[in-house]
């Protein structure tokens, strides 16, 4: 496996993207999908990593600035072809480096509610995450889980 900061530009991140926001489309209603494309996703403040294996992408994730201590993870997406082979977990994990390295004390999320995301919260949970009220521009919506993290010496283990 092999992560990398992404510029956004390949045909394989935008597939693979754009695969994303429709299933977020497709399982969350009208006002409760709150998934970036490829231009939220490059958006200042955001930054995005892409992930692969022996040169094809598994899996891509981003960490979004709330403020100087407080991250979020955006688009945290694992190919179909690549499922169950530990991408969510490895990027997770850099992600929670990255967070802890930028000198953050708390990473949060916020997921969907229906059953397609169980695997999403098992590995969130796994990691620390615990539930959470809404955070940032969020409103309580019961189609939204919302999770946080508190960083300290050992965040970045999942």
């Amino acid at each position: 496996m092999h992560i990398r900061p992404d510029d956004l530009s390949s045909p394989e991140v935008h597939a693979l993207l754009a695969a994303h926001v429709a299933d977020m489309h497709r399982i969350s209603p009208p006002g409760s999908v709150h998934v970036l494309d490829v231009e939220g996703l490059r958006q200042p403040g955001v930054s995005f990593w892409s992930l692969w294996i022996d040169g094809e992408l598994a899996g891509c994730g981003a960490l979004k600035e709330l403020d100087p201590t407080h991250g979020e993870l955006k688009s945290m997406r694992t190919a179909p072809a690549f499922r169950g082979r530990g991408v969510g977990k490895a990027m997770l994990t850099h992600l929670l480096a990255e967070a802890q390295a930028r000198g953050y004390t708390r990473v949060s999320l916020e997921t969907g509610s229906q059953p397609f995301f169980a695997p999403a919260w098992a590995l969130y949970r796994s990691a620390g995450f615990t539930d959470c009220p809404p955070f940032d521009h969020y409103v309580d919506d019961p189609n939204s889980v919302f999770m946080t993290k508190e960083l300290g010496a050992d965040s970045g283990r999942v």
